[in-house]
């Protein structure tokens, strides 16, 4: 007679426990050497980063908990017996990193290996047991969000809890169209390659994850890299590998985007994008290998290639159904930072019966060409001499106003941006730097006459960070321009890397602060008037990451500040908002949002499949009926039916106000402002008159 569904489980689950011996692998241990590397670190970190801290028992007590929190974020692994055991080091090692003692760090990951290869054993030996059945119509439910859970306190409920985890996962398959067989099958090679990757863990790895625990205590840009991942990150830095153009991160067991490069070949492809996860990856006309649970380094060594081939990935979309995953083609090019340069169109717009033509310069980065520059190459590239050129051009078309798109522009070159600024400003400051002692600096100075007068409006959102947010602070504080869009990224920190006796650390050494004394760092740049953020600010932003430098301010530096832009800031932004609660583009953009933002809320899953596959298909009937609806309010005709609306949901690029809602109110709220001004100041004109006439 067959046991019902939880009994069996349960009985599956302790036959496996009592009869599975794993034959642990030999421990791994510190290498000759690495003790007095780990001392020559907290040296180092001590001595330049701009966070100083005592190495004592607050700092052991954190350390601890981030090292267990980079070993199984998920609380997949360890089991409550082992964080109570690891306890023991929590006053301690402060005192033991002054020694170079290493052991805890080892015997923590030594632990963690010996449970996760356990585990996924167990998993496999499920997998393959022909009586083994998934039961998809149970009414169980998984917690997804691990810090509602707590750590097992038994081998049997890791077991248990293991059960779920692998029906969510085959749940996930098989309503991404794989048959159960064959999700079943690559479930043991998902298992079995995790084993694979910590077999393979050595030495090095363990005192990297180690000390980078304790870097990262310092802020989340400090981290030590053995000499084979300072050779990724030379790589990454330079900007020139051959691959797909993104910045990847391990959370998780998920390999997710941090970044794509602008002008990348993901960039250029279009569909990749920052907070995607990366679940699969696949050369050419080959079957997709599953990569989650795999080590960063594999699944980029994965992803890159020869120039002019094509590599697959199967992604899991930020802001899309968690349970759907979707296959993205790209081919292969060498990444440059300067292949895609600062880039203008043109857009109309027309308010009250007044047309206005807008320049739109597009600044994806602050590049510059170094080589040429120092080799005195008259045509040498960057960002500056760019968007000059293109200042003249749209000035030649007499524009009546110019827009700054900076969004997703991650930054670049700090003198690029003070050259930039330089085009909009006269004479001037542009930024303050202050480092570890306290000392500032105030040498980033915009040096010659403003190239561009006229109206300027600066558009940023979440992805603006660093340079960005140096050039639109300024042209803020100095009243050139107002800024919309969604509060700046944050980044106001600035890095070294440098040597050690092996591989390098890089640390932040200082901080960024605008002309009027605030800084950059944490809170970013807050605009003038806002726009509903598409990227959610409690998951993108150097808010976000652990242990961020605060948000604090020094004294402002003498600057012109031109203040006629605001008596007028209330009238654009009562006009905005007038504006966006009728627009039907930008309306569909904030129930996108919040539809999005409904579905990242959830903390729990059914594991049932039936409930599953109607969320998901409550998820296509959602976005369906929003885009139906934005049609029909522009008198558009709706999709027919949610089949055809899948096959044929294209955009049309000429389209403007379709393609970039945000963009097309920006250019309203430039309008606005224009015909507001020139207003105001024939009316000044009309009451002057009647005095100049006067003898």
């Amino acid at each position: 007679m067959r046991l019902p569904f939880k009994a069996l489980h349960t009985v599956l689950v302790l036959a496996t426990l009592m009869s599975t011996q794993v034959i642990a692998s030999l421990p791994i241990a510190p290498e000759s050497g690495q003790s007095a590397l780990y001392r020559e670190i907290i040296e180092r970190l001590g001595a330049r980063h701009y966070r100083a801290q005592s190495i004592d028992d607050n700092l052991s007590e954190r350390y601890l908990d981030q090292y267990v929190e980079m070993l199984d974020s998920g609380k997949s692994y360890f089991l409550r017996s082992d964080i109570e055991e690891f306890s023991q080091w929590r006053l301690k090692l402060d005192d033991l990193a002054k020694r170079g003692d290493l052991k805890p760090g080892f015997t923590m990951f030594n632990r963690l290996r010996d449970r996760a290869i356990d585990q996924l054993n167990r998993n496999i030996t499920l997998l393959e047991d022909v009586d083994y059945r998934i039961e998809y119509d149970t009414d169980e439910s998984i917690m997804l969000d691990p810090e509602k859970r707590t750590w097992h306190e038994s081998a049997t409920a890791a077991a248990l809890h293991w059960e779920k985890r692998i029906q969510d996962a085959m749940i996930r398959l098989v309503l991404n169209e794989k048959d159960p067989a064959e999700a079943r099958e690559l479930l043991i090679k998902r298992y079995t390659t995790q084993i694979k990757q910590y077999e393979q863990r050595n030495s090095q790895d363990v005192f990297q994850l180690y000390a980078n625990a304790l870097t990262s205590l310092y802020g989340p840009h400090s981290s030590y890299f053995t000499p084979r991942t300072n050779e990724n990150f030379q790589i990454n830095m330079s900007l020139s590998l051959e691959g797909i153009g993104a910045q990847l991160i391990s959370e998780d067991d998920y390999t997710k985007v941090i970044e794509v490069i602008p002008g990348g070949p993901a960039d250029v492809q279009g569909l990749l994008g920052a907070e995607d996860k990366i679940i699969g990856v696949g050369q050419g006309g080959e079957e997709i290998v599953d990569v989650i649970g795999w080590r960063i380094d594999e699944v980029v060594a994965l992803i890159r290639g020869a120039k002019g081939t094509t590599v697959k990935l199967e992604v899991i979309p930020a802001d899309g159904d968690n349970s759907n995953s979707i296959t993205i083609e790209i081919v292969r090019d060498k990444v440059k930072l300067e292949n895609k340069s600062a880039q203008s169109q043109i857009l109309e717009i027309e308010q009250e019966g007044n047309p206005y033509k807008l320049g739109v310069i597009d600044i994806p980065a602050f590049y510059m060409d170094f080589e040429a520059y120092l080799a005195r190459d008259p045509n040498y590239k960057s960002t500056t001499r760019d968007v000059r050129r293109l200042v003249r051009e749209l000035e030649e078309q007499q524009v009546d106003g110019i827009v700054l798109d900076l969004r997703n522009n991650g930054g670049g070159s700090l003198r690029e941006a003070t050259t930039l600024t330089d085009l909009f400003i006269n004479y001037g400051p542009v930024v303050q730097i202050r480092d570890a002692k306290g000392r500032v600096n105030r040498y980033h100075r915009a040096s010659s006459r403003a190239a561009y007068s006229g109206p300027l409006l600066v558009l940023i959102n979440r992805l603006s960070a660093s340079a960005s947010e140096i050039l639109a602070g300024a042209l803020q504080d100095y009243g050139r321009a107002l800024v919309v869009g969604s509060q700046s990224f944050g980044k106001g920190t600035v890095q070294e890397v440098t040597g050690l006796s092996s591989g390098q650390l890089k640390l932040t050494i200082s901080k960024f602060y605008r002309v009027s004394g605030d800084s950059t760092q944490y809170r970013g740049v807050l605009p003038d008037i806002a726009f509903p953020s598409v990227y959610d600010p409690e998951e993108v932003g150097e808010s976000q990451q652990d242990n961020v430098l605060p948000w604090d301010s020094i004294h402002r530096v003498p600057h012109k500040f031109d203040d006629s832009l605001t008596p007028y800031l209330d009238t654009l932004t009562n006009a905005h908002q007038q504006r966006i609660q009728k627009d039907p583009d930008f309306i569909h953009l904030f129930e996108r949002v919040d539809l999005s933002d409904s579905r990242s809320a959830e903390a729990e899953l059914s594991l049932n499949l039936s409930e599953r596959r109607a969320r998901s298909e409550a998820w296509d009937k959602a976005l369906f009926s929003l885009d139906n609806k934005r049609l029909k309010a522009k008198g558009l005709k709706p999709n027919s039916n949610i089949e055809t609306w899948k096959e044929d949901r294209e955009i049309d690029e000429d389209d403007i106000a379709i393609s970039d809602p945000i963009l097309f109110e920006a250019g309203q709220i430039l309008g606005n402002q224009i015909r507001v001004i020139s207003a105001n100041n024939r009316l000044q004109i009309v009451q002057l008159e009647p005095n100049m006439a006067t003898p």
